[in-house]
């Protein structure tokens, strides 16, 4: 009884950060295009960080360009997925970064997908110049630190009785 009460409040928690991760992605959007479409760029520190609209027809780093249908199929079906880890996983403070990287995940991958179904693109604005990098945004930072954070779970804290008790969606045994 007591499991589920926590699980049902971890969850909640998970929706009210999620939502609040989307509310700051789309705001911090809706500002780039008020203030940087059509404009000039805004730069923050010379030759190194600036801001800069750009309409992303692809994933990151435009691969993909111009296939929105891809992205109309493949997104729902890993939010579901998602959805479905971060209630299935255990309810221990072991595995509660892995709720945070779901969390994160999910709220980049709706945040992108909002501007794609709206505007079949993505706002982009965020330009590292130092380094050339690919224009990103607020969603993409979300992704990209998660996926790092879980490759480094994986490989140097989890081990593989861990991995196979989310996989089976189990209480922790006697490591937990």
């Amino acid at each position: 009884m007591f499991y589920k009460y926590k699980k049902s409040v971890s969850l909640l928690y998970s929706l009210i950060l999620t939502v609040l991760l989307i509310a700051l992605d789309q705001f911090t959007k809706v500002l780039a295009v008020r203030h940087l479409m059509n404009k000039a760029d805004i730069i923050l520190i010379p030759n190194v960080l600036q801001l800069h609209y750009l309409e992303n027809t692809g994933a990151a780093f435009s691969i993909l360009e111009g296939k929105q249908i891809v992205f109309a199929i493949i997104t729902p079906i890993l939010l579901v997925a998602l959805c479905y880890i971060l209630v299935k996983m255990p309810q221990t403070k072991k595995y509660q970064a892995l709720d945070y990287i779901i969390v994160f995940l999910i709220a980049g991958a709706i945040g992108n997908y909002i501007d794609r179904i709206m505007n079949n693109y993505v706002v982009d604005f965020i330009y590292f110049s130092l380094i050339n990098f690919p224009v990103f945004n607020v969603a993409d930072c979300y992704v990209t630190v998660s996926v790092i954070l879980l490759l480094i779970l994986i490989m140097w804290y989890y081990t593989d009785e861990d991995l196979d008790d989310i996989k089976k969606g189990l209480k922790i045994t006697k490591n937990g």
